[in-house]
């Protein structure tokens, strides 16, 4: 190989978070060549998700870039990659797939023991930094770091996708969207005729309606504290909805009261772990079963009276939908090709990269569900 075809240092824009709640600034930053199973990415679009929000708001790691949900075409690749080549279409994703590791053998998981949730800021591969601003080191957001022209990932954590499909709507299946459609589907399993119950309207919650209308649910109840989302709700699959401050008792009671007994589902995406606790006794006894999503900004323990489990009540977690990214991912962009899912519905504005604070902006007034940010062509 020539020095000419080796990937040199690029130099380009990025989003950089110096601290918690401040406006991100608009940096040069170098990013590294691909090491050995990674690829770098130019970014075509990349959407704002409500952990990014949520993480950006905590004192978590600084500098920072964030951004996980994610399309772009591979600009160059790490040594031993075989799977991507340079201009293949790609999805990111927060969690891999290695297909060696226990879990990815058992059948059972859509954890990966090499590739899992990274809460460092660091490569999966050798726990460093792709990123730095004037020779200082920028931490990564979920291996993935889209709020950049140009990131690097392990190649476990993309997915190639047809030159067909538009990287600007497909995005959203990065997280979101299949995250609520997996929780209905591969999770919670949910049964034609059955009534359920969804806490938080936002992204996440209303991909569990879209999930849960495509499989015969009978009642889809959604409960948010914002009313100004329920008409838009009902479009995705929602039979009524329920504003907590409309009533004095408690939002548990009047969920069991209008159901006779409890929901056969419910859904926390609200990412509140109260919220959990709440779901789980809106549930119906024998067989009720709470399926949560959300990732609490605060307050991440939880609690529960022993007898909600006793009386037959089942409490699941749910990451990323229960999909394997790279196994599971292309049979649902099949679906989204073939019309049998809806992703642009959730786009309620589409944004200039140099605006991505005005994203953080109307995701903190609650006054939208997916923002598309655009990168530079």
């Amino acid at each position: 190989m020539s020095s000419s075809s080796i990937p040199q240092v690029i130099t380009c824009k990025a989003a950089v978070a110096w601290g918690a709640g401040e406006a991100l600034v608009m940096e040069e930053v170098q990013v590294s060549p691909p090491q050995p199973s990674e690829i770098r990415i130019k970014v075509v679009s990349t959407s704002l998700c409500r952990s990014d929000l949520n993480a950006w708001e905590s004192h978590a790691i600084f500098p920072r870039i964030f951004g996980h949900e994610a399309s772009g075409i591979v600009e160059s690749v790490g040594l031993g990659v075989t799977e991507f080549k340079e201009g293949d279409h790609v999805l990111t994703v927060f969690i891999g797939e290695c297909k060696e590791c226990r879990l990815c053998q058992s059948g059972k998981s859509n954890i990966c023991q090499v590739l899992g949730l990274e809460r460092k800021g660091l490569m999966h591969s050798d726990q460093k930094t792709r990123f730095s601003v004037k020779g200082k080191p920028v931490y990564h957001y979920c291996a993935v770091s889209s709020f950049s022209e140009y990131t690097v990932v392990h190649s476990g954590c993309a997915v190639k996708v047809s030159p067909h499909v538009p990287l600007e709507k497909i995005c959203l299946l990065s997280c979101g969207v299949a995250a609520g459609l997996g929780a209905a589907w591969n999770v919670a399993d949910v049964s034609k005729g059955s009534t359920v119950v969804i806490f938080g309207l936002g992204t996440v919650g209303l991909s569990v309606a879209q999930g849960a209308k495509l499989r015969g649910a009978s009642r889809i109840i959604g409960v948010d504290n914002n009313p100004q989302k329920f008409e838009k709700a009902k479009a995705f699959g929602i039979t009524e909805v329920v504003d907590p401050n409309s009533y004095e008792e408690p939002i548990a009671q009047v969920i069991k009261r209008i159901t006779d007994g409890g929901a056969d589902f419910s859904f926390e995406c609200a990412g509140d772990t109260n919220m959990i606790t709440t779901a789980l006794q809106s549930c119906c006894d024998g067989w009720g079963l709470t399926v949560t999503l959300g990732v609490p900004r605060v307050k991440p323990e939880m609690s529960a009276h022993y007898a909600l489990l006793l009386m037959g009540r089942t409490l699941k977690g749910s990451l990323f939908g229960g999909w394997k990214p790279k196994s599971d991912l292309p049979s649902l962009i099949e679906k989204y090709e073939k019309k049998e899912i809806h992703i642009d519905d959730y786009i309620t504005h589409n944004l200039p990269f140099d605006d991505i604070n005005k994203a953080f902006n109307l995701m903190k007034e609650g006054k939208c569900l997916r923002c598309v940010i655009h990168m530079p062509r």
